[in-house]
């Protein structure tokens, strides 16, 4: 799969055509989407009008930083928050499937075919709530689709799905959660492409595709296997924790040795903002693990950890675990945080490694998983 940079490099120097591009994207989406199930809608007729409009523009002299690059957005509404992404020359091919009436929020997405399905087994879910976005994007559709993460809604699909996921940090972006809980994110396969997403989407759209924010020194970083409440499988942390490993040894990180951090359980506060429950509990819960992860920042710049507790499931639910144990802490703290891929279960399906940064610094979260993927 052409990367997004590639595509726009393509377009903008000429070798391609917007209308190229988004007619080959079109092509992949009706001969996969069938059985993948990733789209709850495809926009055929607009996306090639978008796709002549961006032509247009390069013909005009004009050099747009995502010039031509077909892209996914998370649900039938998700147009409304990717106003920068098109103005940058991207072309919304269509909305990704999220879940549907009834369907359990973490667990999988309703297409225009039937449930959604990970592109790595068909038996699994891709996980949720940006399932479509997701599977898209790890199956080749587009090179990069929006999402939104409230609970980890971007981290945990991209985790079960292969692909970089990043949230940002909350606030930092529009969002139309009351809550203060969720952030918008993006999906894609590597994480140049993340990168140029958030320099169009935080402003910087100039210098979309060229290194930003690169450190100077080698970040510093500390482990957790569990963010000291949470139980995970041993599979998803050994393998979170080799790719820590690698991160280190391609100096692209500096291990701290000491303990792990500890953070109080998030559930209770989470679902009480969401639900209306105990508020005296959520503002406890916050107050405490934002002093322990001010703390922690002020001492490293980076907290490592497994995104998700367990492999991706079947389509029949997570039973009594919760896929959220481990992201949603940072959706109550609002931290920006990134799933960046660590390798193949026993059972054929990815996992993920978290990397949470401190607040506003997501071109840290940005070059350190540059170090890592395309």
């Amino acid at each position: 799969m052409t990367s997004a940079l590639e595509i726009a490099a393509a377009v903008r120097a000429g070798r391609s055509t917007a209308v190229e591009a988004v007619t080959a994207a079109l092509a992949r989406i009706e001969r996969v989407d069938p059985v993948l199930c990733a789209f709850a809608e495809v926009w055929e007729a607009a996306a090639l009008r978008g796709a002549r409009a961006v032509d247009a523009r390069i013909a005009a002299g004009e050099r747009p930083p995502l010039a031509g690059v077909p892209i996914g957005v998370k649900g039938r509404h998700g147009l409304r928050a990717a106003g920068p992404l098109i103005a940058a020359g991207c072309v919304p091919v269509g909305a990704t499937a999220v879940p549907g009436p009834g369907t359990p929020w973490q667990t999988w997405g309703l297409g225009r075919y039937g449930r959604t399905v990970n592109p790595w087994r068909y038996d699994r879910t891709p996980g949720g709530s940006s399932a479509g976005s997701a599977a898209a994007v790890a199956a080749g559709l587009v090179p990069l689709a929006t999402g939104s993460d409230g609970a980890g809604s971007v981290r945990i699909p991209a985790a079960w799905c292969g692909v970089v996921g990043l949230k940002a940090t909350n606030g930092r972006l529009p969002s139309a959660d009351r809550t203060g809980l969720a952030a918008p994110g993006v999906l894609t396969r590597c994480a140049a492409d993340a990168e140029a997403y958030w320099r169009v989407m935080s402003g910087a759209a100039e210098t979309a595709g060229t290194p930003g924010g690169r450190e100077r020194r080698t970040p510093t970083a500390l482990w957790s296997p569990d963010l000291g409440f949470a139980g995970p499988e041993p599979e998803p942390v050994a393998l979170a924790h080799a790719a820590a490993r690698r991160l280190a040894d391609a100096k692209a990180v500096r291990l701290l040795p000491g303990p792990s951090p500890v953070l109080e359980d998030p559930a209770p506060a989470w679902l009480a903002l969401r639900g209306g429950g105990d508020l005296r509990t959520a503002t406890r819960v916050r107050a405490a693990n934002g002093r322990r992860l001010a703390a922690l920042f002020r001492d490293a710049d980076l907290l490592l950890a497994p995104t998700t507790p367990c492999a991706a499931h079947g389509h029949d639910g997570p039973g009594d675990r919760y896929s959220t144990a481990l992201t949603w802490a940072f959706n109550l703290s609002g931290h920006p945080a990134l799933n960046l891929p660590a390798g193949l279960g026993r059972d054929g399906c990815p996992v993920g490694l978290q990397l949470v940064a401190a607040p506003g610094r997501e071109e840290l979260l940005l070059a350190v998983a540059g170090s890592a993927t395309c």
